[in-house]
């Protein structure tokens, strides 16, 4: 929000002879209206959502975790790509924090690491689905949820596994990136298998989940295979 309030204010001089006043840019001559706000809004043509909008909310994933993929999918995080563009970081510090060399943007970090992007076959391997091939986030997201079935409860466990991976790869960025620690592939998995455990649990006590089955046959404890 900084880098873009400062973005913002880059093309703006204060000038002593000028009027400091408010100008709404659509009609310079009438200024403001309720109305005129209105039918700029109405008249302008919708813009349809991509597919994996409607499946970044989970009613058993912690709100902060959709809130995360939401500002993923748009390319909203401070990612250091995006903290280049606003001129808040050197351009030369833009390598990945995993070591593998490669400019961080998103995309890279999420789908390309060679760090962590290995963990996606892991996850597909655990879970015994399809690998996906998808170079774009919105893409792997519509990709992966449907990756193990057609079935709707399918595509809800795969839909909260995506949102448990992405919270994983973040949350480890974070850390080596502040905390100086660097977790394994394998670690971060079972940290993948731990968050999604926890959720399902944490949202219907009576389900029948034991730990130890949910590390070894997640969609058998589930009664989905």
């Amino acid at each position: 929000m900084l880098g873009e309030c400062q973005t913002l204010l880059l093309t703006i001089s204060l000038q002593d002879h000028s009027s400091d006043r408010w100008l709404w840019q659509p009609d310079l001559d009438c200024g403001y209206t309720v109305r005129g706000a209105y039918q700029l809004l109405t008249d302008r043509a919708m813009v349809p959502l991509h597919a994996a909008t409607s499946l970044i909310w989970h009613s058993q994933v912690p709100l902060k975790v959709s809130l995360l993929a939401w500002r993923l999918l748009r390319d909203r995080l401070p990612t250091k790509v995006n903290l280049i563009h606003r001129g808040i970081i050197p351009v030369e510090d833009s390598h990945c924090v995993s070591g593998c060399g490669a400019v961080k943007s998103a995309q890279h970090v999420f789908i390309s690491c060679s760090i962590f992007g290995s963990l996606w076959p892991l996850v597909s391997s655990w879970v015994g689905s399809s690998m996906v091939t998808a170079q774009t986030l919105s893409d792997h997201f519509v990709q992966f949820t449907t990756s193990a079935g057609g079935t709707r409860a399918r595509r809800s466990f795969m839909q909260l596994i995506w949102l448990a991976c992405v919270w994983v790869v973040w949350t480890e960025r974070n850390h080596r990136l502040f905390g100086g620690s660097a977790n394994s592939s394998l670690l971060m998995l079972d940290k993948i298998k731990t968050f999604s455990f926890r959720w399902l649990k944490a949202k219907n006590c009576t389900l029948a989940l034991n730990c130890h089955s949910w590390w070894s046959s997640p969609l058998l404890c589930l009664d989905l295979v």
